[in-house]
């Protein structure tokens, strides 16, 4: 059997910020066993220095990767965010880099929908604010703002992975489901979309939002939006800090337009449990606050560190970019009775006709060739029969318009 370019025990993976014990058992159950866990994040210098000699990052939430940071990453050629979203990392720029970005778009699924359903009731039963009184020695037994979800109507922005998982578990405690997306989606069970966020914030009783973060989706909750809902109505975020005005929210909170609203994500959060953490919400006694944890269960976090581990395995492995957020998409199983090249190129006319040449003037054997691209790139991936040392990987490099090359095997 042929050797990778590197032997698997010089492939550095860094994996921070507590990622489940899975990823780590899978990497060294693949070869992988220069591994570095931590249960911090880092930042500046300390994560600088790290990634130096680091082949493969896996992150989560605290931990950013910005285009300044990846410029001085010479040896990296895998990012691994074990979450869902990808908004820490420069995606195009790491993939102008020639570095695949790989998520896990579905492993917490469950634990946000769970979570969300559940502060739904208790908003609605004005749980939060009873509790805090009692808390303090104050009795208030009440049922004023105390309604049951069944027969309510819960609005959903936002109707992905998450948004149809809160549908379904919604729907089965007995409420009317309607939704608002930009794009078309199939409704399930007996949930219905409407045709604008206006329609949604009239006729729901709760609105939960469940978008990325883009420049469509920044603060399109905010004193406008707010006024348009019920007064009573609740709101839930368990998507992204930065699709809320939160300013705009608390003084929806203190005209007693809003009844009740729970948060799990903040524009500025803390990058660990040492720092403080504030928001315009904290005065509100009717506002369930958590610390950006809908997706950390158990479950959740197991599933996420099995998902990312396996696409990183399979891109060092064998190439296969399926998955990457940033990258063309390419699906390989390996192939060792082959030498396999992955080259990544600026996406220009001619580099793949000087990759060809290269080959064919050395009277080198092109077995298989398989070619992705998009606007900005070219990802090729070239298998020969030839034996070939490693110093070939300096001729691919100098051929213009070249990103990053590696051998495989």
């Amino acid at each position: 059997m042929k050797k990778f370019s590197l032997n698997k025990d010089k492939i550095k993976v860094l994996l921070l910020e507590g990622i489940h014990e899975n990823a780590v058992v899978f990497f060294r159950e693949n070869g992988y066993s220069n591994i570095e866990w931590l249960k911090e994040s880092l930042s500046g210098s300390d994560l600088e220095k790290r990634l130096h000699d680091t082949h493969i990052i896996g992150i989560r939430s605290r931990t950013e990767l910005r285009r300044e940071l990846l410029m001085k990453t010479p040896k990296l050629f895998a990012i691994g965010c074990f979450s869902i979203g990808t908004n820490q990392v420069d995606i195009q720029d790491a993939k102008m880099l020639g570095i695949p970005v790989f998520n896990a778009p579905f492993s917490n699924t469950r634990s946000v929908a769970e979570l969300v359903v559940a502060e739904c009731i208790m908003l609605m039963r004005g749980i939060p604010e009873k509790n805090v009184l009692a808390h303090r020695k104050i009795w208030m037994k009440s049922l004023s703002n105390a309604v049951e979800i069944r027969g309510k109507t819960l609005g959903i922005i936002g109707y992905g992975h998450i948004g149809s998982q809160v549908s379904i578990l919604a729907e089965s405690l007995g409420m009317n489901i309607y939704y608002y997306d930009i794009e078309r989606k199939l409704s399930l069970g007996n949930s219905r979309s409407v045709g604008s966020l206006n329609e949604l914030l009239k006729i729901s009783d709760t609105i939960t939002i469940h978008v990325p973060s883009t420049a469509l989706t920044r603060n399109m909750i905010s004193k406008d939006q707010i006024a348009l809902m019920k007064k009573g109505a609740c709101l839930i975020n368990a998507s992204r800090g930065d699709v809320v005005d939160y300013n705009a929210v608390a003084e929806g909170l203190r005209s007693k337009h809003l009844a009740g609203v729970a948060a799990d994500v903040f524009p500025h959060e803390p990058a660990s449990n040492n720092e403080p953490f504030e928001t315009a919400l904290q005065n509100f006694n009717n506002v369930i606050l958590t610390p950006h944890i809908a997706g950390s269960t158990v479950e959740a976090q197991a599933n996420i560190g099995l998902e990312v581990a396996e696409k990183l395995v399979r891109y060092s492995d064998t190439g296969t970019t399926y998955g990457a957020v940033n990258f063309v998409e390419m699906s390989l199983q390996a192939n060792c009775s082959k030498q396999r090249f992955l080259h990544i190129h600026k996406n220009v006319p001619g580099v793949l006709k000087e990759l060809n040449a290269y080959f064919s003037s050395r009277d080198i054997n092109i077995s298989a060739q398989y070619l992705q691209t998009d606007p900005d790139i070219g990802y090729v991936i070239i298998e020969t029969e030839s034996e070939l040392s490693s110093s070939v990987l300096n001729d691919l490099k100098n051929i213009p318009n070249t990103i990053r090359v590696r051998i495989l095997y």
